[in-house]
């Protein structure tokens, strides 16, 4: 897993024996034990990582006015009750909600407005909720409503 897999060196010495796996790729899922001995004493945990993997169709940057497809999937083996797509949660009014028993959001003419954060969020018959952020990027024009614009003789235009 080198190079993406690190020790916090500087924390060790306080009793922190964190692993950080950058970037989380699919085949990472499983299960891990660190072990740490001191003198004659053995010590372990075990911890289990799950991944959610976003798929985009066609793949990010997306174009204006195309058929964009988000997909949302995750390693967790229960099965799946509902998944539900959170855009701009942040911005109050602005932000939208979508809900669905399959994981698979369309959005026919994508519009810059489609941009940003989008969060899938996947429910399951165990009652385990899990989540995952992306940033959605598109490609367009994102000018002003009315396309005239007039500048000075002698100036510059963008």
């Amino acid at each position: 897993m080198k190079p993406r897999v690190s020790l916090q060196d500087s924390s060790l010495r306080h009793g922190n024996f964190s692993l950080r796996i950058v970037p989380v790729r699919s085949e990472d899922v499983g299960l891990y034990e660190a072990q740490v001995k001191y003198r004659t004493e053995v010590h372990s945990c075990h911890v289990e990582l799950g991944v959610i993997t976003v798929t985009l169709s066609p793949p990010s940057p997306v174009i204006e006015n195309e058929l964009l497809s988000m997909s949302c999937n995750s390693s967790h083996r229960a099965s799946l009750v509902e998944t539900c797509w959170f855009h701009k949660e942040d911005l109050g009014p602005t932000s939208r909600t979508f809900c669905s028993s399959s994981g698979t959001l369309s959005i026919l003419h994508a519009a810059m407005s489609d941009a940003g954060s989008w969060r899938c969020q996947l429910r399951y018959s165990d009652k385990e909720t899990i989540s995952a952020t992306f940033n959605l990027q598109i490609l367009g024009f994102d000018g002003p409503t009315n396309p005239v614009v007039y500048a000075a003789a002698g100036s510059a235009v963008d």
